[in-house]
């Protein structure tokens, strides 16, 4: 016999309690745990798939690791340090561009920046805040970043959690589900496959999308010769999960700069121009419809809600957390709204009517002809 449903929402409710509490508690400790869970989960299927070519599942996870491990230690050599090069050097270089940028807008269209006027006064005070403090918004991005990361920690920690958690994903999963209450066991396997579909086609999907079109971004505007490629490229890449957004900021930024840059040299402009018209085409007709599907079941909007509140709250951790979380909700959402569309309060108490109530007496009634039949 199942519980009241009152005393089910209270333990259920002191679970969130008590999940929340936690992670408000150990958020920072709970980083490379998490960090590791998240690649474990994201490996899974290719684990999975290795199995079924023949390979047990430690060979699997051993192989798995050291191609993580090998692009990981490129990726640090390589990438990031002139990731954070580039991104130090735009910020020092943004109060330039905004004086140039004055100085255009007041050669062009000497009324809109009159002197003293809004926008000339505006673009002045942006700029000398940039110059004051550009350099110093650079230093205590890279020395936060370090500092919640504690790199050597968690360059440790990291492989090692996502390794024994890959290794073990699957007796993790059957043990849970052993732990499921009896009575609600086959509904909560149904809310946790709408879950698993849902981060599996945003987290695996999308940041497999993500991740190409930041490559490609990168890459074609290092190539074209543009500065700063490499920052507008992870920057366009990274903020392509929301539609649109990416190819406009990436976009804007990228033009924008170009302009500067290449003033005059309306080819290189255009190839940057054309770059991302590319990345939009083969976003929306390959990467997605492949990698994504029609339905990833996460709002953008909602998405962006969530990242903002955990985030917010619970900083780094929260912002790791708060997509399964938006996923895990979103799930229930949509079943409290399929269960309410199916109850008495949404469809109302009056029993449909009998088509043969308003039959004459002497019509037969379809028991009758059926009887006779």
């Amino acid at each position: 016999m199942a519980l009241p449903v009152r005393q089910q929402v209270t333990y259920w409710g002191l679970a969130a309690v008590a999940f929340l509490a936690i992670l408000w508690v150990l958020g920072p400790i709970l980083l490379p745990f998490l960090v590791g869970g998240a690649i474990a989960y994201i490996l899974d299927p290719l684990a999975d798939r290795l199995e079924r070519l023949g390979l047990p599942r430690w060979a699997a996870t051993a192989a798995i690791t050291l191609v993580a491990v090998m692009g990981l230690v490129l990726l640090v050599a390589f990438v990031i340090p002139t990731l954070i090069q580039q991104a130090s050097a735009l910020v020092r270089a943004a109060p330039d561009y905004f004086e140039a940028l004055r100085d255009w807008l007041t050669l062009r269209f000497p009324d809109l920046v009159e002197e003293g006027g809004i926008v000339r006064t505006g673009l002045a005070d942006l700029g000398e805040t940039l110059r004051a403090r550009g350099g110093e918004l650079a230093q205590q991005l890279v020395a936060g970043v370090f500092g919640v990361v504690n790199a050597l920690l968690f360059i440790v920690v990291v492989p090692v959690v996502a390794f024994y958690l890959l290794l073990d994903w699957d007796d993790m999963i059957a043990r849970l589900d052993e732990m499921l209450p009896r009575d609600h066991v086959q509904t909560i396997r149904a809310l946790a496959r709408e879950v698993d579909d849902t981060l599996a086609s945003f987290v695996r999907g999308q940041g497999t999308v993500c991740l190409i079109l930041g490559t490609f971004y990168s890459v074609a505007l290092m190539a074209v010769g543009l500065q700063f490629g490499l920052v507008v490229g992870a920057v366009a890449g990274l903020i392509t999960f929301i539609p649109y957004v990416g190819a406009l900021v990436g976009g804007g930024l990228a033009i924008g700069l170009a302009l500067f840059q290449f003033w005059g040299e309306w080819t290189s402009i255009g190839i940057v121009a054309a770059i991302f018209v590319a990345g939009q085409f083969l976003e929306g007709n390959v990467l997605t419809p492949k990698l994504v599907g029609d339905s990833v079941g996460l709002h953008p909007v909602w998405l962006l809600f969530a990242l903002s509140v955990f985030g917010s709250i619970y900083g780094f951790v929260g912002m790791l957390v708060a997509v399964p979380v938006a996923a895990v909700l979103g799930v229930l959402t949509r079943f409290m709204i399929r269960n309410y569309k199916e109850s008495l309060l949404y469809l109302g108490q009056d029993v449909p009517p009998d088509p043969q109530a308003d039959l004459p007496p002497s019509a037969p009634r379809a028991e009758t002809r059926d009887a006779a039949e």
